[in-house]
């Protein structure tokens, strides 16, 4: 039986360092599903349909990658998509304090899912999708800041 993993996120935009963690997760898991969810509190840059195509983009030919949205509880699409695992990116001690409170949560709504934390690679512990988004509006690049050959550009309507 396949070790599926989700990684879930809102991915606005998907970055290097989104990107070091799900190679990570294949080093563990048989698939990953890339989770896109739905957040309306935030001041999106992309769509999810744009954020789907763009990480859909990266992994193409990828089998052992699936990219889906959801606006469920990740819990609840975590088990729709098969996935036993919800792995987490991890940059600093902030990161790992709010992931171990969403892990208590899952574990009491979800006994039945394990949360994995990954910590992102040193090279990678200063990029997010808000500098990216907040670099973005002041017209700077973020070339260095994306996954190799994806310019944000292209997918921005």
């Amino acid at each position: 039986m396949a070790k599926i993993a989700l990684f879930a996120g809102s991915f606005d935009p998907f970055t290097r360092g989104h990107e070091a963690v799900v190679a990570e997760a294949l080093r563990l898991f048989d698939e990953v599903v890339i989770g896109v969810g739905e957040n309306i509190s935030k001041n999106n840059l992309l769509s999810v349909e744009q954020r789907c195509c763009l990480i859909a983009d990266l992994y193409k030919g990828d089998r052992r990658v699936r990219i889906e949205s959801y606006n469920i509880l990740t819990g609840d699409f975590a088990r729709k998509v098969g996935a036993t695992v919800l792995v987490r990116g991890v940059r600093n001690t902030v990161d790992f304090e709010f992931e171990r409170t969403i892990e208590a949560t899952n574990r009491q709504l979800f006994p039945d899912l394990t949360t994995v934390l990954l910590p992102t690679p040193a090279e990678y512990l200063h990029i997010s999708s808000s500098l990216v988004r907040e670099l973005l509006a002041f017209g700077r690049s973020v070339e260095e800041l994306m996954p190799q050959n994806i310019k944000i550009e292209n997918y921005i309507k």
